[in-house]
């Protein structure tokens, strides 16, 4: 193995070691999709959802050596630290009437419907 082989061998396993967002969904076909969100184009399918981050670990490995070798910058992994739970969304004033009627009609905030409803949307409530 080469100096610079071995150079690049543990810059992989030091990129990999940082907290990197892998999502895991069902195909319709009963296989498994999984990806890297922070790495645009890591990803793979298995047949059960420890194939398909077996394989995701390949892809992975793939995806940061190519860009290692090209010069390209790797991506940082988003955290929750990283985010402040705040975000502006506009939206036409007909959208925001119907979510406030919604919410008035449920008793709640507008910022609570909002947030509940983003919650189910993404399997988090």
């Amino acid at each position: 193995m080469s100096a610079t082989t071995t150079k690049i061998d543990e810059q992989i396993t030091a990129i990999k070691a940082r907290p990197y967002t892998r999502s895991l969904v069902r195909n319709e076909d009963g296989t498994w999709f999984a990806q890297i969100v922070e790495f645009p184009g890591c990803m793979t399918e298995g047949d059960t959802p420890e194939e398909a981050l077996a394989n995701l670990d390949d892809a992975m490995d793939g995806w940061i050596e190519v860009h290692l070798e090209d010069g390209d910058p790797i991506p940082e992994s988003m955290t929750v630290a990283d985010l402040s739970g705040r975000f502006l969304v506009r939206m036409p004033k007909s959208l925001h009437r119907a979510l406030s009627q919604r919410a008035e009609s449920e008793g709640v905030s507008l910022n609570q419907f909002t947030v509940t409803k983003l919650a189910q949307i993404t399997g988090l409530g």
